[in-house]
């Protein structure tokens, strides 16, 4: 089963006050999208790689795969406007042979093999994709304006993370139509019909947005 990893890299890092794209903030003694590259790269579970990268920043991202030694990187494209319009790009870059698509975020650097198991073995039991996901452990109200309307039950929320995987010809169908609202894989794949399989996520899956952010990831490390 050939698997390909789509590495989501292209964000802005607006949030952060960064004067640069998040992927190339500061975590640690190196960039943000080293943890992940380096990650993904050495899972015996992926096979290739392609990184959409900020626009005008494919060359840096092609020159850290190559001082860290990720010889799986195949392609490096320029994100799009949007989340949903980058891995659109870098899907044209997956060949059309390829079984299963794993879409990652680079913003969740410490992707581990166990989560990336989890979720390539729901494929294997018919599934056409699945996603990591977290209970949510605090009160959902839903509120429209500042009036709250309702108090949803949170047995049945979840918080979803990336890696998601996907049979590569059902992603490829769920990305044909708009994707520019698209805040994951996962809903493209249910609004097409798709089974999506939800498979225990990690706590150490932090998605960096914001400075408070990074200084959690970096207690990690």
């Amino acid at each position: 089963m050939s698997v390909w990893a789509v590495l989501a890299a292209a964000g802005s890092g607006e949030r952060l006050g960064a004067d640069r794209p998040k992927a190339f903030v500061r975590l640690g003694e190196r960039v943000l999208l080293a943890e992940s590259l380096e990650r993904l790269d050495a899972s015996d579970w992926v096979d290739a790689i392609v990184v959409a990268a900020p626009p005008g920043w494919e060359e840096p991202v092609i020159l850290l795969a190559e001082e860290l030694g990720c010889g799986k990187v195949s392609a490096c494209v320029a994100g799009g406007p949007s989340r949903g319009e980058s891995v659109r790009l870098a899907l044209g870059e997956v060949p059309d042979d390829a079984a299963v698509v794993l879409v990652h975020d680079a913003a969740r650097p410490f992707v581990e093999d166990g989560v990336i198991a989890r979720v390539l073995a729901a494929l294997n039991e018919g599934w056409d994709g699945a996603v990591p996901v977290l209970p949510v452990a605090d009160t959902v109200k839903r509120v429209d304006g500042e009036r709250v309307v309702e108090t949803l039950d949170r047995s049945e929320l979840r918080v979803a993370q990336t890696p998601q995987a996907f049979v590569a010809s059902v992603l490829r169908d769920a990305f044909s139509g708009d994707v520019s609202s698209a805040t994951d894989c996962a809903s493209l794949v249910e609004a097409r019909g798709g089974r999506v399989k939800a498979v225990p996520g990690d706590e150490r899956l932090v998605k960096v947005t914001d400075a408070s952010d990074l200084e959690r990831a970096a207690a990690l490390l």
